[in-house]
């Protein structure tokens, strides 16, 4: 569980990251904002610490933590996220979408038993197939994500040491 959490927000950060070296208006410090987007979707296991039938008592009607897991909850969350923020709300907005977004896609490349995907698209009522490339739980993918990232890491510290505009 907390694997995949490291595997999602380390994947942002190597592609954010990476993009920050081309692209002028993501500079370093907006990459761990993209990051956190990424972790948005794993929120739905809140539930493991509270349970859904709490929630739905304290507020009086049916509470579900399922579509925090999906494009449709992704936005709902970052847009509530961006609303702490006093500086730069499209930006914020658009890299924690970014960052949820990269993270349900990589969902959607996992194995399923059925061969489809979650219903990650809502509300489009669709569940993509899957190419069915990792499973979940094999310390592989982490292990690739953390050596990656640490590549990365070393690439941008030893590019932050040469003069550059982008900083």
């Amino acid at each position: 569980m907390m694997a995949e959490l490291l595997t999602h927000v380390l994947v942002a950060y190597v592609l954010l990251t990476v993009g920050s070296w081309q692209i002028d208006g993501l500079t370093p410090r907006w990459v761990p904002i993209g990051m956190a987007g990424a972790a948005i979707p794993d929120l739905v296991k809140v539930g493991i610490l509270v349970d859904e039938r709490t929630v739905e008592a304290l507020l009086g009607f049916p509470f579900s933590y399922g579509p925090i897991s999906t494009i449709g909850g992704v936005v709902v969350i970052a847009a509530g996220i961006t609303l702490c923020f006093t500086e730069d709300r499209p930006r914020v907005f658009g890299l924690l979408v970014a960052g949820g977004t990269l993270s349900l896609v990589l969902d959607g490349l996992r194995m399923y038993a059925d061969g489809q995907a979650s219903f990650w698209l809502y509300p489009i009522w669709w569940r993509p197939p899957t190419p069915s490339l990792y499973v979940t739980s094999d310390p592989r993918v982490t292990a690739v994500a953390v050596v990656v990232a640490a590549g990365v890491f070393l690439a941008d510290r030893d590019a932050s040491d040469a003069p550059s505009e982008r900083r």
